[in-house]
């Protein structure tokens, strides 16, 4: 029998790492279009290596024209945002971006991308 208790659920998180030597960085890119080959309009990054620790705005220029460069350089897409309009007399309200992308890569902590 499985163990479901909240304490067994956070000792999973507790375990040692299957890989030591790699972490993840996380982009989050928003483009003109839901196309993956159109511009990139904004982004936001997050390095779990430690190296460094990027925030919004810290850039004028885009790390990648397109969502497609990032491809092509080794980033796996990992969620396209809906493409359903928001609700008639909801379209100033805080919701998620149209066209976000969010793409993650695996990288060795010791590389130097």
């Amino acid at each position: 029998m499985t163990d479901t208790t909240p304490a067994a659920a956070c000792d999973g998180f507790t375990a040692p790492l299957a890989e030591p030597g790699v972490r993840q960085q996380v982009m989050v890119l928003q483009l003109a279009t839901s196309a993956l080959d159109s511009p990139v309009l904004g982004w936001s990054r997050y390095d779990g290596t430690g190296r460094s620790r990027p925030t919004m705005g810290d850039g004028d220029e885009p790390p990648y024209a397109t969502g497609v460069d990032a491809l092509v350089d080794g980033w796996r897409l990992l969620q396209a945002s809906q493409l359903i309009p928001p609700a008639r007399g909801f379209e100033h309200d805080t919701s998620y971006l149209p066209y976000e992308f969010w793409l993650t890569r695996l990288v060795a902590v010791g590389a130097e991308r």
